[in-house]
This record gives C-alpha cells, structure tokens and sequence, in this order.
C-alpha cells in the first residue's frame, strides 16, 4: 500500500516561498480570464433564448465559483502544500483519488486547456497577421483513420511556439514567472475592464437586447428547446431549468482553474492568510467583470448578433458594433494579451501537481526533480510536450451533403469529454471540507469556510443537479469523460507496485 499520511504539518521542501499576496491572487485572476468570456455567451444565448437567462446562467455559474472559492479557501490554508486539489483529495479520500486527479490534470483538463488557449492566441494573431491560419499548412492533414488526422498549420505552429516559450520562462525561476503574470494579468483586466464600459456607455440601443421587451419569454424571441437540443422529451419550464443547466457549461469553464493557485501552495508566503484572500478576492473580481461584461454584450448587440457571432466572437462583434472595424483590431489585441497570460498562469501552476505526485512515488522519478532556480522544470518539461502535441491531433469532419472535408480540434472534444468529470472533482474538494473536519477535527484551520455547512452545501447541490443535467443531456460526452478518467485505475496500481519494488 502507499504510505498515506494524515500529518498534514508542512513537509520539509525545497520550493521557494516567493509568492506573496499580490501575485498568488494575480495567479488566481490570470488563470481564470482566458478566452472563454469572449467567446461562450454565443453558445449559452442559443441555448437558453432569452438575456434575462442568459445572465441567469453566468450568474448561477458565478455563484458555484464563489461558493467553492469559500470552500476550498479552508483546505488551501489548512494545507498550503504544492499539488494543493491533488493533496486535498489524497488526505480526504486516499490516495486512489488524488492520483485519478492529477491523471485527469496532465492528460487532458490542464494540458488540454492549455493547447486550446494557446490556438485561440494563435487564432486572433490571424486577425492581424493573416498569414498565421488554420488552413495554412506546413504539413498538410496526414489523415490517421478513424475520424482523425495530424496535421502542422501556422496557427498550430505558433500555438506550439507559445506553448513551449512559455514552459522554457517558468522553467528560469519562479520570479521571471510572476513577473510576466503580474504584467499580463493586469493589462487583461484593464482591457476587459474597458470592453465593459465602452458597452454600458455606448450600448442600450433600440435594437440592443437590453431593450428587448421578452428579457425571460425565450418562446417569444423564436426559441424552442428541440431546436437548441435536438431530441429532447422535455417540453415548457422543465426543458427551459434543463438548458440552463447546459448554458451553465460555457460560463463554467471561463471561470475554472480559479484553483490553480493551491497548486503552488508550496511556494506562497504566510500560505493560512495569503490563500484564502487570494481566493476570495480573485474569484470575486472574475465573477463581478464577467456578468457585467455580459450586460455589456446585451446592451450592444441584439440577441441574435450574440447568438450568430461569427465563430462565436461576441466580444469581437460587441466592439465592432461599438467602433468599426477599429474596434475588432483592438478586441483582437486585447485577446491576444488575455490568452498569453492566461496560458502562463494554467502553466506555472499545472506543473506543481504532477512534481507532487512524482513525490508520492505517483509519477516519472524525474518529475519530482527541482533545478537551480528552484522550479519544478521536468515537470514543466513534461507538461509542455504534452500540451504542445496536444495542438498537432485534428478531427475530420465531412459534410454527408457535398462530401466537403474540414478539420476540428481533438483537444476540444477531450475538453467536451471532460467537463462533467471536472465538477465531479470540484465536488469531490467541496465535500473534503465536511470530511476533514471530522477525519481530522483538531488540525489546525487558518481559515475556516463561512457559513459551513451551508455554504459547502449549496455547492454540492447546485454542482450535483447540473452533472446529472449534463449526463442525461449529453450522456455520450459524459461517460466517455469517466472513461478517461478510469483508465488511470491501472495506472495508479502500477505505479503502486512499482514504488513498492522499490521499497
């Protein structure tokens, strides 16, 4: 059996504490704003019919990041060790879940994210730089079989590029790091920041949907929920509480990896104040500029420029309504500044779990390996070829009507897989907080989660009904997702019996 220890004092280490109040809530801002605000209203808007819900939906998301920030704030400062969700679950339920985390982590949630915000970066440099494509290949689509092919684009190779200077940054010390985190996070924020008040200045008009007289009636605004879901049984309110659920999807994402900065616990200064803080406070700017940014698109644009955006870009169109073409240059760059420092935190943090599993005999020997600038750069190492492969894999796609060949992304259908299996998780950290309090009732508590138990409560129930919305929505997705998961059973096993070989 693995050595399993519920001594949850600090464990002698090499990282160095470093991150101090600022930075680990820079951390937590950077992680979470990406590109998903920019893009995933327009999927949520087709889904749902109507701004009132639609707001709803980012709302209720909102509320689930709060109320599991307020949760997870506990264990952070409980056990401010490097790995931080994968330790939580270690010490919770065993180390069986732990590892099933960290193995869902490196395979496709964290390296998955980080290819598919590293292509979105790719992506709006295209809008200035029309030579960085999608369809400007270097190596062509060699097709593999199975709906699948490889291929090398421009876009790919700048995704790579990004991917891997980024890994080899961190990799030179933990304040070169910060630094670029720092920087991008707050030109990020200023920028979303400006988006919203150019919408709530220069929006609200007549055909704006913030003018629109059916803010709740989806009916009323042409929707029908067969047509956002085809083949759904259900009819009236209960098929409306079912999409809502799916819209909450898109919103959810864009507000994840707010736990990223636990990963670093390690290497947080006075970790029992700095964590919950960092928590609470990003979390609670995120929330704050992304509903309003939602009231800026619906005060620009009416509901059906969300709901048709071209490639879902609402941002994109929200500042070409408000000043031209101008304006799409401008939201472009903004993008393009959100996505690179988006992708430094989602890195910077990501590699600490898998060097905490390598520690626990979970993972190559090597990844538990510091170098001179004191970081964890195998596993960087690792997780950056892993992300950056990730970016290579492509989907094939023919259309049955004129026989037209396209190409999607494998790292969005993992991602797709993968969401419901990454609430369970999130579930899973919320729970450990009523666990650990009677596993280990007199550790000491830095933080202790407000409104407890209330508090961890409303985020199970909330988190518990919309897995089952997406399993019965979407139960292909889903259950491939647990699929992915449950391969690493083996692995961990093995992994078992290797460590006690060694033993």
């Amino acid at each position: 059996m693995i050595e399993h220890r519920h001594d949850i004092k600090e464990e002698p280490q090499q990282l160095a504490r470093s991150l101090g109040q600022l930075d680990a809530t820079m951390i937590v801002v950077g992680s979470m704003i990406g590109s998903g605000i920019f893009i995933t209203s327009a999927e949520s808007a087709r889904l749902i019919g109507a701004p009132g819900w639609l707001l709803l939906a980012w709302a209720l998301a909102g509320l689930l990041t709060i109320t599991g920030a307020l949760c997870c704030a506990e264990l952070a400062a409980m056990m401010p060790k490097a790995g931080g969700q994968y330790v939580f679950l270690r010490e919770a339920y065993g180390p069986l879940f732990g590892f099933l985390f960290g193995w869902a982590i490196f395979l496709v949630i964290q390296t998955g994210t980080i290819a598919a915000v590293a292509v979105a970066f790719a992506k709006f440099t295209g809008v200035l730089v029309p030579t960085i494509a999608a369809n400007n290949y270097l190596v062509a689509p060699v097709h593999l079989g199975g709906g699948y092919a490889i291929s090398l684009s421009t876009e790919q190779l700048l995704a790579v590029v990004m991917i891997l200077l980024l890994t080899w940054t961190n990799t030179r010390g933990l304040e070169l790091g910060k630094l670029v985190q720092n920087s991008f996070t707050f030109a990020k924020t200023v920028a979303l920041i400006g988006l919203i008040i150019l919408g709530l200045a220069l929006g609200w008009g007549e055909e704006s949907a913030a003018r629109s007289a059916s803010w709740w009636n989806s009916w009323a605004n042409g929707w029908s929920p067969q047509v956002a879901q085809p083949g759904l049984a259900a009819v009236g309110g209960f098929a409306l509480l079912m999409l809502l659920g799916k819209a909450m999807v898109g919103p959810l994402f864009a507000q994840s990896a707010w736990n990223n900065v636990t990963f670093t616990g390690s290497e947080v200064r006075d970790p029992g104040r700095t964590l919950p803080r960092a928590l609470l406070i990003g979390c609670g700017i995120v929330v704050t500029l992304y509903v309003l940014a939602n009231v800026a698109y619906i005060a620009t644009l009416p509901l059906e420029g969300i709901q048709t955006a071209p490639q879902n870009r609402v941002a994109v169109a929200a500042m070409n309504a408000m000043l031209g073409p101008g304006g799409t240059i401008l939201m472009a760059i903004a993008i393009m500044i959100s996505t690179f420092g988006c992708n430094n935190g989602l890195i910077l943090a990501g590699a600490r779990v898998s060097y905490a599993m390598a520690r626990d005999g979970l993972f190559f020997r090597g990844v538990a390996t510091l170098n001179r600038h004191k970081t964890p750069a195998m596993a960087l190492m690792a997780q950056g070829v892993w992300a950056a492969l990730l970016t290579l894999p492509r989907t094939v796609i023919t259309d049955p009507a004129t026989g037209a060949v396209s190409y999607g992304n494998v790292y969005t259908q993992l991602l797709e897989y993968i969401v419901s299996v990454d609430l369970v998780f999130y579930v899973l950290m919320v729970g450990a907080v009523i666990v650990l309090r009677r596993k280990l009732p007199d550790a000491p508590r830095p933080y202790r989660t407000w409104g407890y138990p209330i508090v961890p409560l409303i985020y199970i129930t909330i988190a518990g009904l919309l897995i089952v919305d997406l399993a019965y929505l979407a139960p292909s997705t889903s259950g491939i997702g647990y699929l992915i998961v449950l391969t690493g059973v083996p692995v961990f096993y093995a992994w078992s019996r290797r460590r006690r070989g060694e033993g």
